[in-house]
C-alpha cells in the first residue's frame, strides 16, 4: 500500500527488532550448550578408555609381581626397587579394580 503510512512508532520497532535479537541470542546459546556437553562428553569417553588402559596395565604388573615373587626365592634381605615397584603396583591395581566396581554398582552399568 504505497499511500498508506505505517504506524509503527520508533519505540515498537526497537522493541520488535529487542525480541528478534533475543530470539538469535537464544539460538546462539543453544548451540554452544551443545558444543560443550559434546565435548564433556567426549573428554569423559577418554578418561573411560584411559582408566580401561591403566586398570590393565596394572592388572598385568600385578601378575608379573606374583610371577615374580612365585618364581624367586625369598631374600633374607631388603627387597630390590623392582620388587618395591611391583608390589606397589599390585596394590594400585586392587585399589583401582575396587574403585571401579564400586562406580559400576551406583551407576547401574
Amino acid at each position: 500500500m504505497p499511500g498508506k503510512k505505517s504506524h509503527v512508532t520508533p519505540l515498537e520497532l526497537r522493541k520488535q527488532l529487542l525480541i528478534a535479537e533475543s530470539e538469535l541470542n537464544r539460538a546462539q546459546l543453544v548451540q554452544e550448550w551443545q558444543a560443550v556437553a559434546d565435548g564433556v562428553r567426549s573428554a569423559a569417553d577418554r578418561a573411560r578408555t584411559l582408566g580401561s588402559v591403566a586398570s590393565a596395565a596394572a592388572t598385568l604388573v600385578a601378575s608379573l609381581a606374583s610371577f615374580q615373587r612365585k618364581k624367586s626365592a625369598p631374600a633374607a634381605g631388603k627387597p630390590s626397587w623392582l620388587q618395591t615397584l611391583l608390589k606397589g603396583a599390585g596394590l594400585i591395581s586392587t585399589v583401582w579394580q575396587a574403585f571401579r566396581s564400586q562406580g559400576r554398582g551406583r551407576d547401574g552399568i
